[in-house]
């Protein structure tokens, strides 16, 4: 098994851990010596390296924040992403444009219908909308602070003009497959449940979309449903044969 030599992790105060070149040595060494050093293992190795040397030390994170600062942070991101998707909705709706909200807005919402303590946070505002109605919701959205924007064939309305992708409203299209490999396309418009004000597309579709997507997050969202009993083996049948294993394969392991 490769493994850098305790001279190169606890080297001097003069050599940090060693010079470039004792550890090309501490490389050369181990294959001379037969060790398996595969190309992950040593571009792992000169990470470790450049790190170690650059900082004096490992990477760490700087604990900057603590007691009630700490938890004013964390309080704010959550009500961020909340006051978000509430000026989304309410622009929407004012303006009379269709739209479901999706992703983990939605997740939370059904989640929520039975057991609070499995409902998960979300940094992520994401919404159906049909293309046509694009101009109708720029329109609605630009007065709230929401600038559209397209990038990387993904479009988002940005909030605000110095915001990051990641405090984006992702937007996706009814009736389009978001990548050609997917075995279904996005959810029709009129697949919504009303939540007092809020638009959010009904649960099948919303599973549909978790078994399409099929990321790791897809994966523990489904299986937080399957916990609470929202979904469990008769929900097999309302999916295409494409999606029934992937559902299947998390009601036989919902633990992951």
């Amino acid at each position: 098994m490769f493994r850098l030599d305790d001279h190169f992790l606890s080297g001097t105060s003069n050599d940090r851990g060693g010079s470039t070149s004792h550890f090309l040595t501490v490389i050369d060494n181990q294959v001379l010596q037969g060790t398996a050093l595969n190309v992950t293992t040593a571009a792992f190795c000169f990470a470790l390296f450049f790190c170690y040397n650059l900082t004096g030390g490992y990477a760490m994170v700087e604990i900057k924040y603590v007691g009630d600062e700490l938890w004013e942070r964390i309080e704010r991101a959550v009500e961020i992403v909340k006051q978000r998707l509430r000026r989304v909705t309410g622009a929407l709706n004012a303006a009379d444009v269709p739209y479901a909200i999706i992703g983990g807005n939605a997740v939370q919402h059904w989640v929520a219908q039975v057991d609070e303590s499995v409902v998960r946070n979300t940094r992520d505002v994401d919404i159906i909308l049909n293309r046509s109605d694009l101009p109708r919701a720029i329109a609605a959205l630009e007065p709230c602070g929401f600038i559209f924007r397209q990038a990387a064939g993904v479009s988002m309305f940005l909030d605000g003009p110095k915001a990051k992708a990641r405090d984006a409203v992702h937007v996706l299209f009814a009736g389009e497959k978001v990548r050609e490999e997917y075995p279904e396309p996005v959810p029709h418009i009129d697949e919504y449940a009303m939540m007092q004000d809020a638009r959010t597309l009904t649960l099948e579709a919303l599973v549909r979309m978790k078994l399409t997507s099929n990321r790791d997050k897809d994966r523990v969202h489904i299986r937080d449903m399957i916990s609470i009993g929202i979904i469990d083996e008769s929900w097999l049948a309302r999916y295409s044969p494409e999606l029934q294993p992937r559902l299947q394969q998390l009601l036989d392991d919902p633990e992951g």
